[in-house]
């Protein structure tokens, strides 16, 4: 499939299938890919801006980050070390250093400057080799593995930095879910060339499957992202009332996901071995 990279550059890229079932590549891999993140638009750094997309954004961000601090509290104890990986402009990291003892990495210098000033008892760090092995009972990536390239050599380094029977939880958009096959090339969460890889459920699960120090353990719904990503994609193919409709296929999406679990994004609970 190919498909425009209608958030920047309007260049065209193609998504492949790789030997993982289920997994698919981005191709090519800009060498410079840098430059595709440089836009005051880009979300994950830039929110303090009023439009309607970013005052959305904010609005299923904060239902989101309490549902997701719900999932490490059911699973792990207060107190407990946490590493969330691309911490972007450190939000969840603020959000339950109460909790937790936090680590945020982030690799984005100017991310980095805007999560530093948000949090208070949490640390914000740039290298992850020099965390102690065997020393996080979690680590989070919301929306980042894709981003990801060397993604066997960072789930090895993830597996030497967790406990014994740690988690590693990783949420992913979905593009076997129904909002992603209505809106087909113009669907946002592909997002070229910056999503290098797309994750099908089945995808997901044959990639752990095939990693002898990893067990799946849950997969859970992402329910909002099915609205902000179908108005994304609705800007993208410039409809009028773009919001109108972002609601009516979200909803769609979500409720045929109700039967088939395939929603616009999942979060995969994984344990280390």
């Amino acid at each position: 499939m190919k498909i425009k990279d209608h958030f920047l550059s309007q260049e065209i890229f193609e998504i492949k299938e790789t030997e993982t079932k289920g997994v698919f590549k981005t191709s090519p891999i800009p060498s410079n890919i840098s430059k595709y993140y440089e836009s005051e638009d880009y979300i994950s750094h830039h929110q303090d801006a009023g439009s309607l997309k970013e005052k959305l954004y904010k609005f299923l961000q904060s239902f989101n980050l309490q549902y997701k601090k719900t999932i490490l509290l059911d699973r792990i104890k207060k107190g407990s070390k946490v590493l969330d990986y691309g911490c972007g402009a450190g939000e969840f990291v603020k959000y339950i250093e109460k909790d937790f003892e936090v680590l945020g990495y982030e690799p984005d210098i100017d991310a980095r400057k805007v999560a530093q000033n948000k949090i208070s008892k949490a640390q914000i760090i740039d290298n992850i080799v020099s965390i102690k092995d065997k020393s996080l009972d979690a680590i989070t990536l919301w929306h980042v593995f894709e981003h990801v390239e060397n993604q066997d050599e960072m789930l090895q380094i993830f597996n030497s930095k967790l406990k014994e029977k740690g988690l590693l939880i990783i949420a992913v958009p979905n593009p076997t879910s129904y909002d992603a096959k209505h809106y087909k090339e113009y669907w946002a969460a592909y997002d070229v060339p910056r999503h290098i890889y797309h994750f099908s459920k089945n995808g997901m699960e044959n990639l752990i499957a095939k990693k002898p120090n990893w067990k799946m353990r849950k997969i859970k719904p992402l329910v909002l992202d099915s609205y902000y990503i179908s108005m994304l994609s609705e800007k993208y193919k410039k409809s009028p009332l773009f919001w109108l409709k972002a609601i009516v296929y979200g909803t769609i999406s979500n409720i045929k996901a109700l039967f088939s679990n395939e929603f616009s994004s999942l979060i995969y609970i994984i344990e280390k071995k």
